[in-house]
């Protein structure tokens, strides 16, 4: 196997499927202080185990992918291949700055999320879904079919891809990428398509009505027609308003949600939602 220096490494192929097999596994150990940490050094124990021979150094490299993590799965094997060519590297080079390496996984992997979140959650998915349901409402079983095959085909592929990239690249990533342009293009596109999915999602997915009238008789008009008038969609836009305040409070997601399903409750009993 060669990278793009047309140098010689001693990591396999077998060893990079190895890591794609373990790619599929990297939101199984999702924990909440470092998210995907466990799983991604899972993913890179055949390529550390290839390229350094001590224990010491093993227990090091580890330790570095022990780190905070989080991406969209499908795209995490394009950081393994980048991570994996800087590994072999370090292992090779008595002056590499081994710091390196987790400055270019942090630097990475939020605009990562970013494009494959939209991408692959935001548009495919629905896109999958949409299909899917279509199908489904008839009763044909083509329905989840082609909702499995829509999504995890290209995402499958997407990995295959990613990883063969990335190892190509190795450390000359950041410098081709960074110099083109593009990361910074596709970041800003990736951003506004996800803004404009999660503001689809608040107005289709947040469904907020209050029932009480205003006038009396024949001319009684529900309240909710009024504020439909004003603005469709108000109600659920003030609601992800406020989430989102008390989100930068640092407020947290179990007390929202809790507090949420109280005033739901309380709301529906007297007739005000």
């Amino acid at each position: 196997m060669t990278t793009n220096s047309n140098e010689q490494t001693t990591i396999t192929k077998g060893d990079m499927r190895k890591c794609f097999m373990r790619s599929c596994t990297l939101d199984a150990s999702w924990n909440y202080e470092r998210m995907q940490n466990l799983a991604f050094a899972y993913m890179m124990i055949p390529i550390i185990r290839r390229v350094y021979k001590s224990k010491e150094d093993i227990s090091k490299a580890l330790q570095r992918h022990l780190e905070f993590f989080s991406t969209t799965p499908h795209l995490c094997t394009l950081l393994v291949g980048i991570l994996g060519a800087m590994e072999e590297q370090n292992a090779l080079e008595d002056d590499f700055d081994e710091s390196s390496i987790n400055a270019v996984k942090a630097s990475l992997m939020g605009p990562m999320a970013a494009i494959g979140d939209s991408l692959i959650w935001g548009t495919l998915r629905i896109i999958a879904a949409g299909i899917a349901i279509s199908f489904s409402q008839n009763g044909n079983i083509l329905g989840p079919i082609l909702f499995f095959l829509i999504v995890n085909v290209p995402c499958f592929a997407l990995r295959h891809i990613c990883l063969k990239r990335g190892f190509k690249f190795g450390t000359q990533f950041l410098k081709t990428v960074g110099s083109s342009g593009v990361m910074e293009k596709v970041t800003q596109a990736a951003s506004i398509l996800g803004l404009i999915v999660i503001g689809g999602m608040v107005a289709s997915m947040i469904y907020i009505e209050i029932p009480m009238t205003v006038g009396s008789g024949d001319f009684a008009q529900p309240i909710q027609q009024y504020l439909d008038e004003i603005m469709p969609g108000l109600l659920p836009l003030g609601v992800f308003g406020i989430m989102y305040y008390l989100l930068g409070k640092d407020v947290k997601t179990t007390t929202i949600l809790i507090c949420l399903i109280i005033t739901s409750i309380i709301g529906v009993f007297f007739g005000v939602l």
